[in-house]
């Protein structure tokens, strides 16, 4: 066994093959597999191992097409062949409109993946599964390229391959601990020696967290008991003379594919079950749960029902066996939050169809820092300090039980709920607030017209339209208070934190004590990494001279992270986060100056607190910091206040804001807002594929101020031209907005993709931004947006279509 090696994988399902598979084929060779005992023992062994091209999201369904290239060669190498039935074909049914309008926005998100699905009627549906009934069924979704795949052939495979290159393999090698010294190096202790590399990989399936233990960590990754049985010989498939199509069915929680000449049929019943929630024995190796058939009854009467010749036809084996799951169901693939030179590839509940995939993108983080496509919908920095077993275990649940039901837009599931809360959680309550979930965090959607509103979910506008729009005429033409919480917040200090901030940021970094600054973080590529708000302060009785570097709420450990592991050893900057410990409080519209001069000292006047500044004062009794900032495009404040006065604060406010009308309004409106001033949302609009000058960023880009994070790459960059350009559409429909995904397109050819859409309340424009080809960036281009299932003119408009001299936030 080696004792010096590149990079360590801990685990030898899927997840731990694809991984080492794919670093060969970025490279790097010098890297190792251990293994407790055989591959493929854990998970991946009894997986019913069905490969799809359905997801959520485009990297979700470009992950997946890579698997389906990938098992595809692997199937069609003469020298290692594997058994894997490529394009048999699925469908997902519906019995609802609301459903097949879903499929048809995956339809066009998957256009722009160059994956074709079709969206059919129940009598196409039967047509193509001759078992199943048309009772209660309105259509489905079709993925040609559906099929499964032997699980253990397909391990062998990729671990063949990758020793072929150069890789080593170790199996029957317990880890027994993990050490991580100062430069940042590890140690892999087994039972059989150590280990050193420079990098630790953790696929470790549902021992994900003994391995964590290792580190210190806990990932925030469940085990769930799944059932699926085999059933005998049935005539119509044997005789059928092709495969039959894989099913999955929201309607009533079961799949199922041929098996030889009978069918594998799977359970997501509402009764299910946790495992190894108190731990998990060692012994437990190619091992299952013991059956439990009852749990399962209710789901298995309505796969009778809608396929009637499973009554005719027995049962020869039963697996029960543990999946792993996430808090939202996708893995957790890339850095391991806090920890340097540490990466996991876990919570693959759908491992073998998506293993592949996953492995693919990993080895591309690890060794060239990113992949080919955004992988924020899989990092593992997305869930942060709320994300303990009991939460994960109460989601995991939920998702498991919802397996083919997918999420539409703005439904929040109940599940874990409140993770995070502030003193105005219950306040806000209290007023009908209706709340949504960031990062864990309950902020404010709307506030409801009556306990009882619920409104309907739908791809469409839906009855929240006209609430939203009364939020944003009340910000426009009086003064609105809004809970920002959650908000990430790290305080910067040292003597070098100015020059540090220089060297992280691609533009120009105000370092004018009393002023705030927007400002771009980029990558290695020269891509966008991160975008943060820059504040400086003043020495005070609440702390030194210091800078608040401030970003969306999601990005709390990504950008800790990324800040931390580029001080270096000779700076003196020190770093500390602040966002468990305040809250913000938005003041916004034309009379928001009137109502914060009534309830603080001092001269807030445009010209003593012009657009851009920062101030500590006192809100009534509770100490902030106030910046002028604005994300609705009306003159606002951001009120920063400890949250053990943030209800004092809210009270001072309420009581000044009486005289004038001020009222709630929340991220709804918000979200409006930023839309008519085409402002961008880290994460839909501020993604690592694209670079600034793509992005339309090239204001806050100085490429001649000196060295920054990505320069170099940058310039080689713009030399090359930009492959895509962030526009801003007007979209010519009044029934929905544009969605996320949704793919723009000129004839029978994919122009762009929508990265966010909403109604303007204040232009009475259907707004969209996307990604688009160049030539058509220029004001007045048009194209068509698919829009669940329907073409509608998108036309290229100038950005900010709402007060473009940015003259009332201003003012």
């Amino acid at each position: 066994m080696k004792s010096r090696t590149k990079v360590v994988v801990i685990g030898g399902g899927i997840a731990g093959c694809s991984t080492l598979y794919h670093l060969t084929q970025e490279g790097w060779t010098d890297v190792v597999l251990v293994e407790r005992n055989e591959l493929t023992s854990g998970t991946t062994w009894h997986s019913a191992a069905q490969v799809t091209n359905f997801g959520m999201n485009q990297t979700m369904v470009g992950l997946k097409s890579h698997s389906i290239r990938l098992y595809k060669e692997l199937a069609e190498d003469p020298d290692y062949p594997i058994n894997y039935h490529h394009g048999d074909g699925g469908i997902r049914l519906a019995n609802t409109e609301a459903q097949m309008q879903g499929y048809h926005h995956f339809t066009s998100m998957a256009l722009g993946m160059d994956v074709e699905f079709e969206v059919i009627d129940a009598e196409e549906c039967a047509r193509r599964h001759p078992l199943i009934s048309t009772e209660n069924l309105i259509g489905g979704l079709w993925d040609p390229m559906d099929g499964d795949i032997d699980p253990a052939q397909l391990c062998q495979a990729l671990a063949r391959r990758a020793r072929k290159a150069g890789a080593e393999v170790y199996r029957n090698t317990p880890v027994t601990a993990l050490t991580q010294h100062g430069d940042d190096t590890w140690t892999v202790h087994t039972e059989h020696g150590d280990i050193d590399c420079d990098i630790v990989v953790n696929a470790c399936g549902y021992r994900v967290n003994e391995v964590g233990a290792m580190m210190g960590v806990h990932h925030p990754v469940a085990s769930m008991e799944h059932q699926y049985f085999l059933t005998e010989e049935i005539p119509s498939i044997r005789d059928a003379g092709h495969r039959m199509p894989l099913l999955r069915c929201p309607i009533s929680d079961y799949y199922c594919r041929q098996e030889k000449n009978g069918l594998l049929l799977g359970f997501y019943e509402q009764d299910c079950k946790t495992w190894g929630m108190d731990g998990i024995d060692p012994n437990f190796v190619n091992a299952l749960c013991p059956d439990d058939l009852d749990r399962v009854t209710d789901v298995l009467e309505g796969a009778f029902a809608r396929m009637p010749a499973l009554m005719e036809v027995g049962v020869h084996t039963i697996v029960n066996g543990p999946i792993t799951y996430t808090i939202d169901g996708a893995p957790l693939v890339g850095p391991i939050p806090g920890k340097r030179n540490a990466f996991c590839i876990i919570g693959l509940r759908a491992g073998l169809g998506e293993g592949g995939g996953h492995g693919w993108l990993l080895a591309q983080q690890i060794v060239h820092g990113e992949a080919c496509y955004d992988t924020w919908c899989l990092d593992p920095r997305r869930f942060t300090g709320h994300a303990n077993v009991e939460l994960t275990a109460l989601k995991a649940i939920e998702d498991y039980q919802n397996e083919f039901r997918f999420h539409f837009p703005h439904e929040h599931r109940p599940a874990g709920r409140p993770a995070k809360t502030t003193p105005l959680t219950p306040v806000m309550a209290a007023e009908g607030a209706e709340f949504t979930v960031v990062n864990g965090w309950e902020r404010v959607e709307y506030i409801k017209p009556s306990a009882e509103f619920s409104p309907t979910l739908s791809f469409d506008f839906d009855e929240t339209f006209d609430l939203v729009a009364a939020e944003v005429v009340n910000v426009q033409n009086g003064v609105g208070l809004a809970e920002v919480n959650g908000f990430n917040r790290i305080e910067i200090t040292g003597a070098d934190r100015h020059a540090f901030l220089d060297r992280m940021f691609c533009g120009t970094v105000t370092r004018r004590e009393g002023r705030v600054g927007l400002g771009y973080l980029l990558n290695h590529h020269g891509m966008v990494k991160a975008e943060a708000t820059i504040a400086n302060l003043s020495a005070s009785d609440r702390g030194p001279d210091r800078l608040w570097y401030g970003s969306a709420a999601a990005s709390e450990f990504h950008d800790m992270d990324w800040l931390t592991q580029h001080v270096r050893a000779d700076e003196d900057v020190q770093l500390r986060s602040l966002t468990n410990d305040q809250t913000i409080l938005v003041l916004a519209g034309p009379k928001a100056r009137d109502v914060l001069s009534a309830c603080t000292r001092g001269d807030w006047s445009v010209a003593a607190f012009p657009w851009l500044s920062v101030r500590e004062c006192f809100v009534g009794i509770a100490p902030a910091t106030v910046m002028g900032v604005s994300f609705s495009g009306e003159l606002a404040y951001e009120i920063h206040v400890p949250n053990a006065s943030l209800y004092a604060a809210y009270l001072a406010l309420q009581q000044a804001g009486d005289a004038h009308g001020l009222k709630l309004f929340g991220a709804r409106a918000v979200e409006s807002m930023r839309m008519e001033k085409s402002f961008l949302h880290w994460k839909a609009d501020l993604i690592t594929e694209f670079d600034p000058f793509e992005t339309g960023l090239d204001r806050f880009v100085k490429l001649d101020k000196g060295d920054f994070i990505g320069r170099d790459a940058l310039l080689t960059r713009q030399v090359e031209g930009p492959r895509k350009k962030l526009v801003a559409l007007q979209i010519e429909a009044t029934q929905q907005p544009a969605h996320p995904g949704a793919s723009l397109m000129r004839g029978e050819q994919v122009v762009g993709t929508i990265t966010s859409g909403d109604w303007g309340h204040r232009t009475g424009l259907n707004l969209a931004h996307g990604f688009v080809d160049p030539k058509l960036a220029e004001i007045g281009a048009e194209m068509e947006l698919v829009s669940c299932g329907h073409r509608v003119r998108a036309t290229v408009i100038s950005p900010s279509p709402y007060d473009p001299g940015f003259e009332r936030m201003r003012q």
